[in-house]
């Protein structure tokens, strides 16, 4: 086993979604999935949306990076975050609000449950 691991959507068969209804608030979102890693609560790979806004609420860490695209994730009551190609940001447990795709976005992430 190498210790070496390439995030190459190529190489992974890709999870495609949409946000549960009842949370999305406007458009419609798509999101495909090319999860690379999983081991025990950690997760790593890549994530790409269509147009569209949807709340959110994690329990979760997750470590991002954009690679393309332009989104804005809101916090309830706090600030809005407008993230584009070169991003990267931390999301912690707790964080409540609303992720809005603006233009298609693709990102690389780890999430530690």
């Amino acid at each position: 086993m190498t210790h070496f691991l390439r995030l190459d959507r190529a190489t992974v068969t890709p999870e495609v979604e949409r946000p549960d209804p009842s949370l999305v608030l406007a458009g419609d979102p798509v999101h495909t999935t090319w999860l690379h890693e999983e081991r025990g609560t950690l997760y790593a790979g890549m994530w790409q949306t269509t147009p569209g806004t949807w709340k959110v609420d994690y329990s979760e860490w997750e470590y991002v990076h954009i690679l393309s695209g332009v989104s804005i994730l809101t916090e309830e009551g706090g600030a809005a975050h407008t993230l584009a190609a070169g991003d990267s940001f931390l999301i912690r447990p707790g964080f409540k609000g609303t992720w809005e795709c603006v233009e298609t976005t693709l990102k690389d992430f780890v999430i530690l449950e």
